[in-house]
């Protein structure tokens, strides 16, 4: 039988990282401290400080990774959506799906910039996660023969994030309901108009 030899670095990275974006996203960012994230990631500190140098640099790690990982789910569950106004609407029914889930506790990358107020990095990752958000908003509007995508993307995205901090706070689902009924309208004034 073979002796398992060390886990890989990438392995290890990648366990620390998992494990802090659970920690962080159950507890947030300043109730967490690196001890807690070493030994329930079975890592070492020196492990963690070896791939993020600070708690910082694994918060933005963490982030920017999610965020990356949320927007390809978007993207990839959506893309093949019929054309029209259920393309958009696609991207409320998923994100509803999600905001149902068990465990669900609002956005990640806004419950960090809340919880680290005015860390110009993780204000950054936020401000990038908004405008893809509005970007596969637009996207999924382009067979809609619409004047200002833009404006309406940003519209949308408002009931996006209300309902998710709305769900946070509620714990029901009907926030997410609320939000796709007046993403309904909001597209058909602009369609008509």
């Amino acid at each position: 039988m073979p002796i398992a030899g060390p886990p890989s670095p990438a392995a290890t990275r990648s366990r620390i990282l998992d494990t802090a974006t659970a920690l962080f996203y159950e507890q947030g960012v300043h109730a967490v401290g690196v001890n807690e994230i070493v030994a329930r990631a079975h890592a070492s500190k020196l492990s963690l400080y070896r791939y993020f140098p600070s708690k910082d640099q694994l918060v933005e790690a963490m982030l920017s990774e999610h965020s990356d990982r949320i927007h390809a789910w978007l993207e990839r569950e959506t893309t093949n959506a019929p054309a029209g106004p259920d393309r958009v609407m696609a991207v409320f029914d998923l994100l509803i799906t999600w905001f149902a889930q068990p465990g669900y506790c609002g956005c990640a990358v806004v419950n960090a910039t809340t919880d680290t107020r005015g860390d110009p990095a993780i204000a950054a990752i936020a401000r990038r996660h908004l405008t893809r958000y509005r970007a596969l908003l637009e996207d999924r509007m382009c067979d809609l023969n619409i004047a200002d995508r833009p404006a309406l993307a940003r519209q949308l995205l408002l009931l996006i994030e209300g309902a998710s901090v709305v769900t946070t706070i509620d714990g029901g689902t009907s926030a997410g309901l609320d939000a796709r009924a007046a993403a309904v309208q909001l597209l058909k004034a602009h369609t008509n108009a």
